[in-house]
């Protein structure tokens, strides 16, 4: 079968997090199965992704896909999907209705603009592909879409390709007790509770190190943080990483924490369990469907930094309890392993 993907979200982990993931790991998972995957990206880039998002979707009008069926992401394909002429499936990473919920000022005003278009996006699509139950429960919600058009497909991870990084990766002295964090820095993250957590822990858990990979429109915020609370040579920011670099941290960490209160799915949190480290955090959006609360992690209350800091030190200071939520946590990790989402996927996309 010949796939065309449709996506304005840049094609890089930086940039794109993980709606490019998702979006690489499943190209590579069909494409071993057999199928052809044409990804249509954004090619232009004038700085103003709003108005980039828009430039694309007019274009698709130009030269649509030739494919059996075509993919939208998000909102892409909303202007072309009004006189296509092959089935067409829209793939929702999140609800961009629901992500503007937690932005601010002029932000929040484009991704409303966006959330529009994602909702003519989803009304035109013969199908609607969402990565959890929650996001099902949102685009119902936010965007009336019928149930029977709703299909649940999760994120994939190529397990395969993180073990090889995860062999491979050199290992530190084991002498701090590490939590990393890995986000894109956007406000819905929370990253401040892990960091007000770090905080309230460093008397309880005085060989603490907190790391956390990735950056974005909260870093500065967040780095001025970490000063007024006297955290410098406990959190330390890493920026944007490799991959391999990213499979590094995973395996020398003691626990991954990310108290986000808006998840579409969250994949790095497959990853962090892939690494078999406990979890810890939020009952919050999708995560309770992705991470197994009281099995490979604690979830807890949102926004509470002090419920935070409780269920880190008692992840952090019992080594029988890691071990138990970690091997939990890589058994989980396989049910997302890429073929199978791929087949999933492949069901769920057989349109009328």
């Amino acid at each position: 079968m010949r796939f065309a993907f449709l996506t304005s979200t840049p094609l890089t982990p930086t940039e794109g997090s993980g709606t490019f993931v998702g979006i690489r790991e499943l190209e590579r998972a069909l494409a071993k199965l057999g199928h052809a995957v044409e990804i249509r990206p954004l090619r232009f880039r004038s700085g103003f992704h709003t108005l980039d998002r828009w430039l694309y979707n007019a274009g698709l009008r130009l030269a649509p896909p030739r494919a059996d069926l075509a993919v939208g992401f998000d909102l892409d394909g909303f202007l072309w999907a009004r006189r296509r002429r092959i089935p067409f499936v829209a793939s929702l990473k999140g609800v961009i209705a629901d992500e503007l919920r937690n932005e601010r000022g002029w932000i929040r005003t484009l991704l409303s603009v966006q959330a529009g278009w994602e909702g003519k996006n989803v009304a035109r699509a013969d199908a609607v592909l969402v990565t959890s139950r929650y996001c099902a429960e949102v685009v119902r919600r936010e965007y009336g879409v019928t149930a029977g058009k709703i299909r649940m497909v999760p994120e994939p991870i190529d397990l395969a390709e993180w073990e090889v990084r995860f062999a491979r990766a050199p290992r530190r002295p084991a002498d701090r007790r590490t939590v990393l964090c890995v986000a894109r820095m956007y406000p819905r993250k929370r990253i401040q509770d892990l960091l007000e957590a770090a905080h309230r822990l460093r008397a309880r858990v005085p060989e603490l190190q907190v790391r956390i990979v990735g950056s974005g429109p909260e870093h500065p915020r967040l780095v001025r943080l970490r000063a007024q609370l006297g955290l410098g040579g406990t959190v330390e920011f890493l920026g944007e990483v490799s991959r391999s670099r990213l499979a590094e941290e995973y395996v020398n960490a003691d626990c991954f924490c990310l108290p986000s209160v808006q998840e579409g799915f969250g994949i790095v949190f497959i990853e962090a369990m892939a690494a078999g480290l406990p979890i810890v955090a939020c009952r919050a959006a999708a995560v309770p469907e992705v991470v197994p609360d009281g099995v490979a992690g604690i979830l807890v209350e949102p926004r509470s930094p002090e419920r935070l800091a409780a269920a880190l030190e008692e992840v952090l200071t019992d080594a029988a309890r890691r071990k138990e939520y970690g091997e939990a946590g890589r058994r989980w990790a396989a049910e997302f392993d890429s073929p199978r989402v791929a087949e999933r996927f492949l069901e769920a996309v057989r349109v009328p």
